[in-house]
């Protein structure tokens, strides 16, 4: 009896210090997943290698310097497979105007990649677009964002594409794409769809994951960047395709794909985003009511205190390049957007290439519909 009631009372104290643990402390140091002192670091980011800060004037001189930057900060590369891609066509099938083929490459010695291709009919070579696929959160799946499912898919996950498909107005971009004549390319990135999670798509893992990726010196945000230049290296290699008009394009985490990889891979010659572009002092502070500002996936260690986004995305200079944003989006506040575009507009200039970029805020929500998806492709048939 006595035993009994001593293990009783230390099961209640320690429920009761749970409880109260769970409440917080009256000092503090973090809120809202920032830590208090945000804006004093927000005040020290004077980014010395933008272009304008940077005491080299040669633009190409500093495009070199800046790319490798980006890539110092992105910590290794996936080592290249020794074999080459070794591509697989794994299920073909006849579309309205456009083959659709599912297959697996190898982007690295350590991993396959599973990824849709689209091919016009026709003879070719034809223009082609590497169609990046979002975040929102839901990590089931990842491709099938940007081209329908084929029919060899689980019904799960052809039902959940069509579901997802309405933040693009029921339109799968990339078969938009297709059917216009281009060869639209799209590939699961690290941790969505067939790259996913054993335990299932929980999206908190993502930041664990991240983390733990890093204890292996090497950045989960960057191999996403990393094999969205493989795979357009390997795009480029298809024989339907020009490997002189290869663009890129996505919408959300998407669009910050299609700048980044815009800015590192000389493969593309043109790129276009929709919804995800704005400037860290807007983005990271207090000013706004938002749940997420950034998080893992588009972070490279110390990257921030060289360059901004709009810096990087300047490193695409002179390529054509399109930006949409829209002015009810509340993952971008417009002043950020508004920031970030005139320094982009600055840099082209700057080049003689203002014509090369275009900046639209649109009256629009975080989505990428239909009107979005036609100013895409009447950018792709003007550049492309």
């Amino acid at each position: 009896m006595i035993l009994t009631r001593a293990v009783t009372i230390v099961v209640i104290v320690f429920v009761g210090n749970t409880a109260a643990a769970q409440k917080g402390r009256a000092k503090y140091e973090f809120m809202r997943s920032l830590p208090v002192y945000a804006d004093s670091l927000i005040a020290d980011l004077t980014y010395p290698l933008a272009w304008g800060n940077s005491p080299i004037t040669d633009f190409g001189e500093w495009k070199r310097a800046a790319r490798q930057k980006v890539f110092d900060c992105m910590l290794p590369a996936p080592p290249p497979a020794p074999q080459g891609y070794d591509v697989k066509v794994l299920f073909e099938e006849q579309r309205n105007g456009y083959k659709a083929r599912k297959i697996e490459l190898r982007l690295s010695k350590y991993y396959t990649v599973p990824a849709y291709v689209l091919i016009p009919d026709g003879k070719g070579p034809f223009p082609a677009v590497n169609a990046l696929h979002d975040h929102g959160g839901h990590l089931f799946i990842g491709k099938e964002k940007m081209i329908r499912p084929l029919a060899c898919e689980d019904s799960t996950v052809i039902r959940d594409a069509e579901e997802w498909s309405a933040g693009y107005e029921g339109q799968f971009f990339g078969d938009y794409l297709a059917q216009h004549g281009y060869v639209v390319f799209s590939a699961d990135a690290p941790m969505w769809g067939e790259r996913g999670q054993k335990e299932g798509p929980k999206r908190a893992n993502y930041d664990m994951t991240a983390g733990n990726m890093m204890m292996y010196g090497i950045d989960l945000s960057a191999y996403m960047t990393y094999d969205d230049i493989a795979g357009t290296d390997y795009l480029s290699t298809m024989p339907e395709v020009d490997a002189s008009r290869i663009g890129c394009t996505g919408w959300s985490m998407g669009a910050y794909r299609a700048w980044m990889l815009s800015a590192l891979s000389d493969k593309i010659k043109v790129g276009a985003a929709v919804c995800w572009m704005v400037t860290t002092d807007e983005q990271m502070s207090f000013k706004y009511s938002r749940t997420e500002n950034g998080g893992f996936a588009n972070c490279f260690p110390g990257l921030r205190r060289w360059l901004d986004y709009p810096h990087i995305a300047s490193i695409a200079c002179p390529k054509p390049m399109l930006f949409i944003n829209g002015s009810q989006d509340k993952l971008f506040p417009v002043p950020g957007v508004e920031k970030a575009f005139s320094i982009m507009h600055k840099t082209w200039e700057s080049q003689g290439a203002g014509d090369k970029i275009e900046t639209l805020l649109w009256d629009m929500p975080h989505s990428c519909g239909k009107n979005s998806q036609q100013r895409v492709l009447e950018f792709f048939k003007k550049h492309l």
